[in-house]
């Protein structure tokens, strides 16, 4: 195809093709991927009627009876076609040339639309054009409705596009008390609001918004590209936002333009405030929010004022509610009364017990499923605590075994070489297996630096058990998944944990199941990290090296999960300073003065001398003393 001369608007373009009633105009975009646009306009009205997207061919027809064919798209898609307004309008309107005075603009399906083709017999060419823009699931047809048409169903839309941020914002929060239809699953991603997921403006909002904030180069974005694991839980924020907004505030199609509405945000953080959640989650939504806003502000008008006193205004709610809302209880006694803490003592024996036990009933009834999941289990709890520093989750659910060949199955990895976080087995006689983490939270502060030891005897001894005629049990039980699943550990369904929801749960269960209490397994680290800086301390690992296995510094004992750090601080000084106070007692003294008491009689002035030959002036007045000491 030829280049086509370019207009002001960049688009390209080629004559007009008309018909008694219509014009057709034929333009081709520098997407992506080339694009055509077939724009059937009304010269009656001057205005446009259809806008169709087609990719790699374009319609030779024409629509003999266009209102037939609106008729049965509204008809077939039960009025609730996506209606496009504001900005997305907008834009469709400045990428086409359309008249500005077009009412309404719908997206439609290509399915539905090549069936209002068929029922309203238009030419077989036209058929055979749609059917192979069909072929592309991403195509859809953009409809611009005329207003007698869409009268009976035309609605104002709820989420109009406007690049500038409700005003004025609000002052303080408003009360807000749980509703009585409250359900913790009330995100877009639960099952009853599923489908709106997948409704046009909000999966190109949520692709153009993953797109500017997971690029590695986005030069109109602040700060690097979020990883996948921030970008999961950026995702997570706005889609609960979303549902909250669709279920409570009867938004019917929620976009991410909600989030330009302050009333709506301030009324969430209440709803959040009453829930119960902690302040931590919440500062985590406002600083998703704050990526939205960025995310509008790189938008074509997106340099209204407005923004900069949103985003300060995210930023004064985040700091208030970090200092209003109370943290979390974190302390051991405190954990202890609410059935939340274990002691390293407790948690040791514990583990052991499941490894022992699980070795015995392998011997005794071989190789079943559930002996298999029992030496799963354990291996997987050794590997949580006792026989190492408690290693992050993320590295334990992301290790592969020494079966595994393919590429590094981290999401972000861009090296060529790399296999990932990985359990090898470097000899069998004797039997030496090596742990390496390549991926973990420091990485990059770390300069790539990779965690790499050898794994202890008898967790080796362990772990060589299980990754033989066990898991093998387990996969072959699991036919969904097979020998397809690659990582040490895996659910009960044969799936690795992916979700670390997944693997706190299962966590959870096996520790009640033996006895324990309900703790989550990221506390382990923090029970380590008890017994090591407790005045108790028995001898183990060096504290820096147990850090590094941790995966970050002893500074971070301190800040993060050592609870008790300030209170023994405290206590250990003031032990101290009974024994300063007994040294001082016993130190040299000086020798006390020989102090008597002498009485003027002629001015009434007491005089202090410290010995009995001392000589005094008289005093010359009432107010004056002299005192002459030789």
């Amino acid at each position: 195809m030829q280049a086509l001369p370019l207009t002001q608007s960049g688009i390209q373009q080629r004559g007009l093709m008309s018909s008694s009633e219509y014009t057709f105009k034929l333009v081709q975009v520098c997407l992506p991927e080339p694009s055509k646009l077939v724009v059937m306009c009304d010269k009656r009205k001057r205005q446009c009627v259809c806008l169709c997207q087609v990719y790699k061919s374009c319609l030779d027809g024409l629509l003999p009876n266009y209102q037939a064919f609106y008729r049965v798209c509204s008809r077939l898609t039960k009025h609730q076609s996506t209606l496009l307004s504001g900005q997305d309008k907008q834009l469709l309107v400045a990428l086409a040339g359309m008249d500005v005075s077009v009412p309404h603009v719908a997206v439609v399906s290509l399915a539905v639309c090549c069936r209002a083709l068929k029922l309203c017999k238009v030419p077989a060419a036209v058929l055979h054009a749609f059917d192979d823009i069909r072929l592309k699931p991403a195509s859809q047809v953009v409809l611009g409705l005329p207003e007698h048409i869409l009268a009976a169903h035309a609605q104002p839309s709820p989420n109009p596009v406007q690049l500038q941020m409700t005003t004025p914002f609000p002052v303080t929060l408003p009360e807000c008390a749980l509703p009585a239809d409250f359900k913790k699953q009330h995100g877009l991603l639960a099952k009853p609001h599923k489908h709106l997921v997948h409704r046009a403006v909000l999966a190109q909002h949520m692709g153009e918004f993953k797109s500017f904030s997971t690029s590695p180069f986005q030069l109109n974005r602040k700060g690097i590209a979020h990883s996948s694991r921030t970008w999961q839980n950026s995702e997570k924020h706005v889609y609960l936002f979303l549902g909250y907004c669709h279920h409570y505030q009867q938004v019917s199609q929620p976009t991410l333009q909600l989030f330009l509405s302050s009333p709506l945000i301030a009324q969430f953080v209440s709803f959040h405030i009453a829930a119960g959640h902690s302040q931590l989650y919440i500062r985590n939504f406002l600083s998703c929010a704050k990526c939205v806003l960025r995310w509008w502000q790189s938008k074509p008008g997106g340099n209204h004022p407005s923004f900069v006193e949103g985003l300060e205004w995210l930023q004064t709610l985040g700091l208030q509610v970090a200092d209003q809302l109370p943290r979390p209880s974190k302390d051991p006694k405190g954990l202890a009364d609410i059935g939340k803490w274990m002691c390293a003592a407790d948690l040791v024996h514990t583990i052991h017990g499941a490894e022992q036990q699980s070795q015995a009933q392998m011997q005794q009834q071989g190789v079943t499923v559930e002996t298999s999941r029992d030496m799963h289990d354990a291996a997987l709890a050794a590997m949580i605590f006792s026989h190492l520093p408690p290693v992050r989750l993320s590295c334990i659910r992301s290790l592969v075994g020494p079966a595994y060949l393919g590429p590094c199955l981290h999401p972000d990895c861009k090296e060529p070489s790399c296999e990932g976080n990985r359990l090898s087995i470097m000899s069998e006689s004797p039997l030496l297996m090596r742990i390496s983490l390549p991926h973990h939270k420091n990485a990059r502060k770390w300069g790539k630096a990779v965690i790499e030891f050898d794994v202890p005897s008898d967790l080796a001894q362990l772990l060589h058990t299980y990754l033989g005629a066990p898991r093998k049990a387990l996969l072959e039980h699991h036919l969904l998944i097979g020998d397809a699943c690659p990582y040490v550990f895996m659910d009960m369904h044969g799936r690795g944990f992916v979700a670390a929801a997944v693997l706190t749960l299962y966590w959870q269960k096996w520790l009640v199941s033996r006895g324990g209490v309900p703790m989550n397994p990221s506390m382990c680290r923090q029970v380590f990290v008890d017994e090591r800086q407790s005045d108790s301390a028995t001898a183990g690992p060096s504290n820096q090296g147990a850090a590094m296995v941790m995966g970050h510094s002893v500074k971070q004992w301190d800040k993060w999960y050592d609870m008790q750090y300030h209170p023994r601080l405290a206590q250990n000084a003031v032990d101290g300073m009974q024994s300063w106070r007994a040294a001082m007692l016993q130190s040299h003294t000086l020798a006390a003065p020989d102090l008597t008491l002498s009485t003027a009689l002629h001015c009434g002035h007491v005089l202090v001398s410290d010995s009995e030959e001392s000589r005094y002036q008289s005093c010359c007045c009432d107010s004056d003393i002299d005192i002459n000491l030789d």
